[in-house]
């Protein structure tokens, strides 16, 4: 029996033999995505909109995002895939699945309750993909109902929520007013409603003032 300790050589090959120890915090490759047809895009739409409310432009780019990917590893025709797409939208469209008014006047009514400006809201729904047109309209029908006590009233949220102005350590309130002024500023909040939340001697000269606000 050969006791002798292998020789370099030996060595080399016996640690070529074992299999690479993968570094530390690396990930395995990704998998190759599925190729899409009309019957898997349609499949992912359905299944979105159980999940989660949608604009048309939303479930779009969910939609696209698999086509490209499809595109990438499998060579789909993007004609045809995005055309899939659109015709899955105008479908779900007619049927009422996607409707952009009842999805803007949902995002309002929830924006608006977490202290968000009428400003803050145009924006986040033209980040949904609603155009100015369609939500100017949503606003003009039914603003009282979806924004009550307007941005006067989201602005005093805003303020609760972030401990602004009445919600302060009275002893501090001078102190950090242009603070807290540049934070409802940077919310979207004109000056005048600023002022008005801010300067309210406590919350409940703040809660008589919407009080006021809502019944004129």
């Amino acid at each position: 029996m050969n006791d002798l300790p292998p020789s370099d050589a030996e060595a080399a090959a016996a640690a070529d033999a074992k299999p690479a120890r993968r570094p530390s915090g690396a990930r395995s490759a990704r998998p190759l995505p599925r190729a899409v047809t009309e019957v898997s895009l349609q499949n992912v739409a359905l299944h979105h909109l159980q999940r989660f409310q949608t604009s048309v432009a939303g479930l779009r780019r969910v939609l696209m995002r698999r086509v490209r990917r499809s595109v990438e590893a499998h060579g789909t025709d993007l004609a045809e895939a995005t055309g899939w797409v659109e015709a899955l939208l105008a479908r779900y469209r007619s049927a009422g699945l996607l409707d952009d008014k009842v999805y803007a006047a949902a995002q309002i009514a929830s924006q608006h309750r977490r202290g968000a400006s009428a400003r803050a809201i145009g924006a986040r729904l033209a980040g949904k993909g609603i155009d100015r047109t369609t939500a100017t309209a949503v606003l003009d029908e039914g603003d009282a109902e979806l924004r009550p006590g307007g941005n006067l009233a989201a602005a005093a949220t805003l303020a609760r929520r972030r401990r602004l102005g009445p919600y302060r350590d009275p002893a501090r309130r001078d102190e950090l007013y242009l603070k807290d002024l540049g934070t409802l500023a940077r919310a979207g909040f004109d000056r005048a409603t600023a002022d008005c939340v801010l300067r309210a001697a406590d919350v409940d000269v703040l809660t008589d003032l919407l009080a006021a606000a809502a019944e004129s």
